[in-house]
């Protein structure tokens, strides 16, 4: 029996202070962990560079990007034990979306797609 997946909503904070090419490195290293370990991208959004409501480890600016992905819910605790470890990710947020979520996430994106 295949496992299940889940739809996620998935936000993370980089170091404001990494240079282009360093954030673009990243955000591919998480998506590719991601891919890697039985998930699928959806969607990425990048925010790009936001001032914090406070100072996370002395940094005042951080890079943020979203992310909906399908995946296993065992993959969840495997990506977050990895973003404890990386240094440059200042906070995540992963968000199990539910059948309300679902709907309102399906709505808005029928709406962004191009008529044809």
């Amino acid at each position: 029996m295949a496992d299940p997946k889940n739809t996620y909503e998935f936000t993370y904070i980089l170091n404001g202070a990494l240079s282009d090419d360093q954030i673009k490195q990243l955000v591919k290293r998480i998506r590719k962990y991601i891919e890697e370990h039985g998930g699928e991208i959806l969607e990425v959004d990048e925010w790009g560079t936001r001032r914090l409501a406070y100072p996370i480890n002395k940094k005042r600016n951080g890079y943020y990007v979203n992310l909906y992905f399908r995946a296993p819910g065992e993959l969840i605790g495997r990506l977050e034990r990895v973003l404890e470890i990386e240094d440059n990710v200042l906070r995540y947020l992963t968000l199990r979306m539910d059948a309300k979520m679902l709907r309102h996430y399906e709505g808005r994106t029928k709406a962004a797609a191009p008529e044809g």
